[in-house]
């Protein structure tokens, strides 16, 4: 199958700059509402990645995201909310991003164009067989995110990969490629929208579903999640009173003593 970057295609709408705002809103949630649908038709794929995550992180091992640009910074966002949202390890799920942490917040120029530091990055965490990489490019064409799979693929490493055009590099490298097709963006090329979209959603349902797998939700309550501000502290003691039909006072009192809501479940007596 011939490989088309349909990331890369023009934008179905034109003269963007004639539109009112009310027009380019429209027209960006029109498109948007497809994202969701191209998820869909990938589940199939991302079931199978998914299945290869828990089975890893079960047998002691982590799960890395690697990429670069947008996709980078997607990928640090899941797995930095994964310690507070799930109160697993912070070096449990790692994200990567091409040029390091400054590029979080500035693009780091043609760091994405290496094709050996994306190994070299992951090496610094002494990665091994034991662990899966998560490759993430909305393109499926990043030398970085490709080259680093690559490396991984002949160190015997499970490899899944994210990508939004079909038959790309990244898919034909990574073992457990996920492909979400969402077609041309709103501006042409900005795979910062739709892609991002696509792979924020991907995301979610890989690190959500591995951890409701793994144990660390009850019922549909985080109850392992840190109780790190306020709000999480009264969403805590909300949990305990309608669980375990209790007073706030009491709710106060069992999450001031034992500060996680999960043991203070466990450890209730009436």
């Amino acid at each position: 199958m011939k490989f088309i970057k349909t990331t890369e295609k023009d934008s179905i709408y034109n003269h963007l700059e004639k539109m009112s705002v009310l027009e380019l809103l429209q027209n960006i949630n029109k498109e948007d509402q497809t994202v969701p649908l191209a998820v869909n038709n990938a589940i199939p794929q991302i079931e199978e990645l998914i299945q290869n995550v828990i089975e890893k992180l079960k047998k002691g091992g982590r799960l890395f995201y690697i990429g670069s640009g947008t996709s980078g910074r997607l990928g640090i966002i899941d797995a930095s909310e994964c310690p507070p949202t799930f109160g697993v390890p912070h070096d449990l799920v790692i994200g990567i991003i091409a040029g390091g942490d400054s590029a979080i917040r500035k693009a780091v120029e043609f760091a994405e164009d290496s094709t050996t530091q994306g190994w070299k990055d992951l090496q610094k965490y002494n990665i091994s067989n034991n662990d899966i990489v998560i490759g993430i490019a909305a393109s499926g064409t990043t030398p970085y995110v490709i080259s680093a799979l690559e490396s991984c693929n002949k160190n015997n490493i499970i490899t899944g990969g994210i990508t939004c055009n079909q038959n790309s590099p990244l898919s034909n490298v990574a073992k457990y490629p996920i492909e979400v097709i969402v077609g041309p963006e709103f501006v042409t090329g900005s795979s910062r929208m739709k892609a991002g979209t696509a792979q924020k959603l991907v995301l979610n349902m890989i690190t959500t579903s591995t951890m409701i797998q793994l144990g660390r939700v009850k019922g549909n309550k985080m109850v392992d999640m840190q109780l790190s501000n306020n709000k999480l502290v009264y969403r805590g003691t909300k949990m305990l009173m309608n669980e375990l039909n209790i007073s706030k006072e009491e709710a106060d009192k069992l999450i001031d003593k034992h500060q996680n809501v999960r043991k203070a479940l466990n450890k209730y007596k009436k």
